[in-house]
């Protein structure tokens, strides 16, 4: 894979840096821990909180996208303060929010602690990814190490389901959130120890106005994107919507004039940039809405324990895994742009196959999808992560990295606000008008607001009426999963064609990583 920058030669890492790669992979397997746990914990979280479904989508996604807004921020900060140094801070934020986090008696106290989390978790990735590009600047061992690191953040859904399985059928729900504090107390410790710093020379100033043109700009455009997409449009949405565009447009027109500007917009003139960056946040996209209604759905649909709904995640966590590790091993007889596009193909039979779900067959097809969704995936993930970075000077790392990793949360987050408002929507949709005769009005509004309502609801009511109820809600959610499923098919498509014809060109042989 080519390179663009001004870098010394490359010189091949020792042991030090391997061991150092271990240490950055605790932040990486949290990020997905925390939220593979969250999926778990709804149903609980909502019998214990009650929050409603606008509550509930925010405290799901609220934390992603704390930290999209705030990740160019942090990496433009670790450029100037240090890499290592603004890591260990975020660190510490994460740990005191995560005990937050499990003590929350309420749902505004539990959004405003993912609040916190976020804007703790956005030092972590980009301070990450940066570390790792300094540290491995041979081509081969970089593009291993970024499918390491991949890896590991994947194989936080193996670790998450099966730990927070357990601590659900033993504990409250907030006791998943105490598993972050260890292992930033890890970190804290092993942290000075193995990583170097590193920091930009002439990082210049961070632009305030900026700063305040992405973040409101982002969040008042999901705030209109949310609200357009779920069920009670409201008469906020469209200006919402509209005022968060406008900020965006004027946050690109001020990143061209400015001297220090918080992203560096020639770097989206590269195929090898923009390309990786957009199938990217189309990949996760797709993943993050997904999976959260089928987590959802093993539980509430099919009736599966927490542990159990774990235990079902694993192929997909393994698959994800074993997709990021096997993607540095194909570039030895493939072109990156080829594996990638291999891997989506994937995707979409993943996708093909998850359409085809209902009450009979349900945990089988949910086993099978998920696992080719993650395989597929993570050579996109991990290969377009080493594309991104290389393409970048040295100096830049930390704000490329974030634009990645901005990508990333973007991705996820938006997957979760606007595929789970559609699936709300058509959930929604399908409960109203079917409920059975006899319901009381005063249990209508349960049923209709989200399926964790109905569950709740359904088992104060007499038997049948009770049972005759949730299978509507049952129905309907399954439904909801059908159209999430067919909107992500489409879009996962997409994807693949953008990999397949703009990248054709941009990845020949003497730009593949050297393998010698």
């Amino acid at each position: 894979m080519t390179t663009k920058s001004s870098a010394p030669l490359a010189q091949r890492a020792g042991k030090r840096e391997w061991f150092a790669l271990g240490a950055l992979a605790l932040p990486a397997l949290l990020i997905t821990l925390d939220s593979t746990v969250l999926y778990l914990a709804i149903p609980q979280l909502s019998a214990s909180l009650n929050p409603s479904g606008t509550q509930l989508l925010w405290i799901v996604d609220v934390y992603s996208f704390m930290i999209a807004s705030l990740l160019i921020v942090a990496g433009t900060l670790s450029d100037r303060i240090g890499r290592r140094r603004l890591l260990l801070i975020g660190a510490a934020g994460f740990g005191v929010a995560s005990l937050l986090t499990a003590f929350s008696v309420s749902a505004e106290m539990l959004i405003v602690s993912r609040v916190l989390l976020g804007v703790a978790g956005a030092t972590l990735m980009p301070s990450s990814m940066s570390l790792i590009q300094n540290m491995f600047t041979d081509p081969r061992q970089r593009s291993v190490a970024f499918s390491v690191w991949i890896a590991c953040f994947l194989a936080g859904g193996i670790i998450g389901p099966l730990v927070g399985g357990v601590m659900l059928e033993n504990f409250w729900w907030g006791s998943v959130f105490l598993l972050g504090v260890p292992a930033m107390v890890l970190l804290l410790v092993l942290g000075p120890v193995l990583l170097p710093e590193y920091r930009n020379p002439e990082p210049g100033r961070i632009d305030v106005t900026s700063v305040a043109l992405l973040i409101v700009g982002l969040l008042t455009s999901v705030y209109g994107v949310k609200k357009l997409a779920g069920a009670n449009t409201g008469p906020l949405a469209v200006p919402a919507l509209a005022l968060g565009l406008a900020l965006g447009v004027a946050f690109v027109l001020r990143q061209r004039r400015i001297d220090s500007p918080l992203i560096d917009l020639r770097l989206f003139r590269e195929r090898t940039f923009s390309v990786p960056l957009g199938a990217m946040g189309l990949a996760l996209f797709t993943m993050a809405g997904s999976q959260l209604f089928v987590a959802q759905y093993l539980q509430m649909v099919v009736g599966l324990s927490p542990f159990a709904t774990g235990l079902c995640s694993l192929p997909a966590s393994v698959g994800g895994v074993a997709g990021s590790l096997l993607a540095p091993l194909l570039l030895k007889r493939m072109r990156p742009a080829a594996v990638m596009t291999t891997g989506l193909v994937i995707a979409v039979v993943g996708f093909g196959v998850l359409i085809q779900i209902n009450s009979d067959n349900g945990v089988v097809v949910a086993v099978v999808a998920l696992g080719l969704l993650n395989f597929g995936v993570a050579p996109t993930v991990a290969l377009g992560t080493d594309m991104m970075i290389s393409s970048a000077p040295p100096a830049q790392a930390g704000a490329v990295s974030a634009i990645s990793e901005t990508t990333h949360e973007v991705g996820l987050g938006t997957g979760i606000a606007v595929l789970g408002s559609i699936g709300t929507s058509v959930y929604h949709g399908q409960v109203s008008g079917n409920l059975p005769d006899g319901l009381p009005e005063n249990s209508v509004p349960a049923f209709l607001d989200t399926i964790g309502s109905a569950a709740d609801e359904a088992s104060r009511l007499p038997g049948h009426l009770g049972s005759a109820a949730f299978d509507v809600a049952r129905a309907a959610f399954t439904h909801g999963l059908f159209v999430i499923s067919v909107v992500c098919l489409a879009v996962t498509v997409l994807a693949t064609a953008a990999v397949t014809l703009l990248l054709r060109r941009g990845s020949t042989e003497g730009e593949t990583v050297d393998n010698a």
